[in-house]
């Protein structure tokens, strides 16, 4: 049976991974939702005309909005279906995308409602990479106790089996 951490880890990442592969893909093309491709078109130009240092260095509202809708369709597909440690380094960089776009938020002033959704997506990403990290719970191993300079079973060792009595 999985451990209760695996099954965290699994449902956050697909959980996690859909709902990036979601908003990636409206970021992309309006064949979900024309109304909020719409509105992701509008709020790209307004980061772009936020920030002129990205004016500066060629990068319009459009690439801009292309290039994270790509890498959250990318990472999402991995946290998703891809196993191991590409799900950590595609949390990771989910990650920085969720700051960058709060940062966005805070730069244009939106009130919080507009960017609550990254806000909490943020925590789960951040949640999921932290019980990722954790090393799994090892059983203990038989440790030998010194006494006198004469190493001992644990007392753990020592104790008969349950149901079994010991007579000695």
């Amino acid at each position: 049976m999985a451990s209760p951490r695996t099954i965290t880890i699994v449902a956050l990442s697909v959980a996690l991974g859909l709902f990036f592969v979601f908003m990636g893909t409206i970021k992309l093309t309006p064949r979900l939702s024309k109304d909020a491709y719409n509105e992701m078109k509008r709020a790209y130009k307004t980061y772009v005309r936020a920030l002129p240092m990205l004016k500066r260095l060629g990068i319009s509202s459009i690439v801009l909005r292309k290039s994270i809708g790509a890498l959250e369709v990318a990472c999402g597909i991995v946290m998703t279906l891809v196993p191991g440690r590409p799900k950590d380094v595609a949390n990771f960089v989910l990650l920085l995308l969720v700051l960058a776009v709060l940062f966005f938020h805070q730069l244009v002033g939106d009130p919080l409602k507009r960017y609550a959704h990254a806000l909490v997506f943020g925590i789960l990403l951040t949640c999921r990479l932290l019980i990722a990290r954790q090393p799994e719970d090892q059983p203990p191993e038989k440790r030998t106790l010194s006494v006198n300079g004469e190493e001992q079973p644990s007392l753990a060792d020592a104790a008969p089996e349950k149901g079994k009595i010991k007579i000695s």
